[in-house]
Formats: C-alpha cells, sequence, structure tokens
C-alpha cells in the first residue's frame, strides 16, 4: 500500500505537508491531525472521533472527491461554529488511496 500524500493548514495558517499511512491502519483525518500534533493536545478529537463534538472540523479546499456526509456528521455541523460550504469532520475522513492530494485548512477552535 503506498502513502497518501495530503496538506493541512493549522490553526496558525502554516501549510504542512504530511504523508499519511494507507489504510491499513484504518486512520482518520483527525487522528492523522494528532499524530502530527498539528493542534494543541486536547482541541481536536474530544468525542474520540464519534461526530459528537465538531472539534475536528476542517475546510476542504481541494476538489478531492469525499464519501458523502453521514447524519451524524450533517447533524453535528448543523449546530457547529465557523461552518462553511466545506465544512466537513475530520473523524469522518478515513485515510484511503483516493484522499491522494487532499487539502484541508483546520477550523478555528471554538
Amino acid at each position: 500500500m503506498q502513502d497518501i500524500n495530503i496538506k493541512i493548514t493549522d490553526r496558525d495558517g502554516v501549510k504542512h505537508e504530511i504523508v499519511a499511512p494507507p489504510t491499513d491502519m484504518a486512520m482518520n483525518l483527525m487522528e492523522v491531525v494528532r499524530s502530527y500534533e498539528l493542534a494543541p493536545e486536547g482541541t481536536i478529537g474530544i468525542c474520540g472521533g464519534m461526530a459528537m463534538c465538531a472539534s475536528c472540523q476542517c475546510y476542504v479546499t481541494s476538489d478531492t472527491e469525499l464519501p458523502e456526509m453521514g447524519d451524524d456528521e450533517e447533524a453535528m455541523l448543523s449546530e457547529a461554529f465557523d461552518v462553511k460550504e466545506n465544512s466537513r469532520l475530520g473523524c469522518q475522513i478515513q485515510m484511503t488511496p483516493e484522499m491522494e492530494g487532499l487539502e484541508v485548512e483546520l477550523a478555528p477552535e471554538s
């Protein structure tokens, strides 16, 4: 399996080029952000990736095709702050080969 190259702009506006491990580890975007320490401990993935807190909200800035948004993600984003048209929850974006070239910006901490 091949590594997945993505770009993540952190909350300070710094762009990071990241190599995410392939799917055999079943990581999601929120876990990648945490593993690279791109957000202070305790400010992202507070609910553990259950789509219940929106702390991992990000803005998708590339035209990467993502899986459809599930009901839980849609409901959480409807209650979150700083939501934009391109908002997604990082915990709901699995690192698959299709995510190659994904670019996101972390939403402000709310």
